[in-house]
């Protein structure tokens, strides 16, 4: 599927499937405006008891040379089931010397090995049959990532594995297709550029989706040639190590691709620091992307591409059909249990429009399935670990001691795992924390303004600059907002909008460079320059 609309899927398998939680009741006891939700037993109990996964976890060592072996330490950590807390299974804790070791394999594979060297069209081969793996294998992939994330299954199933093999397929299309150019020169000198693979590149990626972060990075750093060591994130390490296996299944050679599980302290820093690696590439948060741009530049000097973090504005204009924009403003917030970098997290609604809108959007949340994800009908599962679930929770309290009007939700679900009611708060102001901070969390901050003037200069007053979406009938309108809005991605009348082709990164302290599409390629070439003198120039 060459385009795949995240709202719209998820949407539809939501809508064919009974919810297991309906929050739509609300107990006679309001506070501060706060409808609260209807904890009744039965729906605390459907928590308590979580469904067994319909999958066993094979994969716990660290992938080095084409070979899974344990940590040099010996060390491991465990891995935990966000619906319940519990250990899912112990993964072996690389660190330093697992760096040094994956490195090593990736720096002898690309100085030494086949993959720089076979031809393009037979990298290609290889991208194609691990895409078909992944495809017979998509129902074994989403279990251990829904199992590792919380994240609910028809999601990872229907939605991000399927994306994964998109990606795989589109970076095969491009491997025959990197080529230089012939540059006309003043003078008797035939000039052309050569691109080639940049070397070894270090890559770091998320919790929030595992799967796609994995093919954005891998899938061009192995079509131009490079070898890879990838850190996966700790709380999610599972679901990467079974793509590893398919990988070599695939025909990748050893060493091409490392995957090493561990801590951003150790591993992470090891691998932004490393000497041997040419290229990093990291997916995170902002304070810890400045981290890895301080840690190359002290090391080699080693080139760096950063996807961070974002607070992106969701317009609504007076035109705007408010029934739709709230629809489409919900999943813009809660997808992914709020833990999007580009979520709409900022919604800017004209005052002539606002009242209305608070009070559907307020109704959609109580709504809103909350879960355990292995259930038909969730749409929202818990949050990935009780750290951020502790951390969204304090942005909550700070939103309500801030003044803001608590509509809806504001607590936890249940007394077990990292479940977090739909939260919504109206009659915010861009002074307070939850307008200005990234909560990476299912809470909804909804602002009031007049004007175009007036939403552009508030839109844009923020450190980051990811993405922006903008609900308007009117196309002069939408002209005017999309050049003005200061963000990598702009969305009108549409939200999360993901395509193997499209590239996405940010302005400001969102990033450096952009993944997906044509340009993610030159995150992984260097050009080369090859000027030649002819020797009988005269037919010049």
């Amino acid at each position: 599927m060459a385009s795949r609309r995240i709202s719209s899927l998820l949407s539809r398998s939501i809508a064919s499937s009974p919810s297991l939680l309906s929050l739509g009741g609300k107990s006679p006891h309001v506070s501060r405006g706060v409808h609260r939700y209807s904890t009744a037993a039965a729906a605390a109990a459907a928590l308590e008891v979580p469904i067994s996964p319909p999958v066993k976890v094979e994969l716990t060592q660290l992938l080095i040379d084409g070979k899974f072996v344990d940590s040099a330490s010996g060390k491991t950590f465990p891995t935990l089931d966000p619906r319940t807390g519990d250990v899912i299974a112990h993964v072996a804790e690389g660190d330093v010397e697992d760096v040094n070791r994956a490195v090593s394999a990736a720096r002898m594979a690309f100085d030494e090995g086949p993959w720089p060297r076979m031809t393009a069209y037979e990298r290609s081969k290889i991208l194609l049959r691990c895409a078909d793996l992944v495809e017979k294998h998509n129902d074994e992939i989403a279990a251990l990532e829904t199992w590792d994330n919380g994240k609910p299954y028809d999601q990872a199933a229907k939605v991000e594995v399927p994306m994964l093999t998109r990606l795989f397929r589109y970076y095969a299309g491009w491997a025959d297709k990197i080529h230089g150019l012939t540059v006309p020169a003043d003078g008797p000198h035939h000039v052309q550029t050569l691109h080639e693979p940049i070397g070894v590149a270090g890559q770091i990626i998320p919790w929030n989706f595992p799967l796609l972060m994995l093919a954005w990075k891998l899938g061009p750093a192995l079509a131009c040639g490079n070898t890879v060591v990838l850190k996966t994130a700790e709380q999610t390490p599972l679901s990467a190590l079974y793509v590893g296996k398919l990988l070599l299944e695939a025909g990748l050679p050893p060493g091409v691709v490392n995957i090493v599980s561990g801590f951003g302290p150790t591993a992470g820093a090891a691998i932004a620091s490393h000497m041997d690696i040419d290229k990093v590439a990291f997916t995170g948060s902002t304070g810890t992307g400045k981290v890895v741009l301080q840690l190359a530049a002290k090391s080699n000097l080693k080139p760096v591409t950063l996807e961070l973090g974002g607070k992106s504005p969701f317009i609504v204009c007076e035109d705007a059909d408010v029934d739709k924009a709230v629809e489409l403003a919900h999943l813009a917030v809660f997808f992914n249990q709020g833990q999007c970098c580009c979520a709409g997290s900022r919604t800017f609604v004209h005052e002539r429009v606002y009242d209305e809108f608070v009070e559907k959007s307020k109704a959609r949340a109580i709504k809103r399935a909350v879960g355990d994800p292995f259930k038909a009908g969730i749409e929202q599962g818990p949050q990935v670990d009780s750290e951020q679930f502790k951390k969204i929770l304090r942005y909550i309290r700070s939103g309500i001691e801030n003044g803001a009007t608590l509509q809806a939700g504001g607590d936890q679900l249940g007394s077990k795992g990292y479940y977090i009611q739909p939260t919504v708060f109206s009659d915010v102001k861009d002074e307070m924390v939850i307008a200005k901070e990234e909560i990476f969390g299912p809470v909804q901050s909804i602002l009031k303004f007049k004007d175009l003037e007036e939403v552009i200069a508030r839109a844009n007053k923020s450190c980051y600059g990811l993405a922006a979406g903008v609900f308007t009938q009117n196309l002069d309108t939408a002209n005017r907002l999309m050049r003005a809005l200061r963000v990598g991605s702009v969305w009108i009348n549409c939200f999360d909008v993901f395509d193997a082709a499209v590239p996405f990164g940010g302005y400001k302290m969102s990033g450096i460079g952009r993944e997906k599409g044509i340009y993610s390629l030159n995150n992984y070439l260097q050009v080369k320059a090859v000027v030649t003198p002819l020797t009988n120039p005269a037919w010049l």
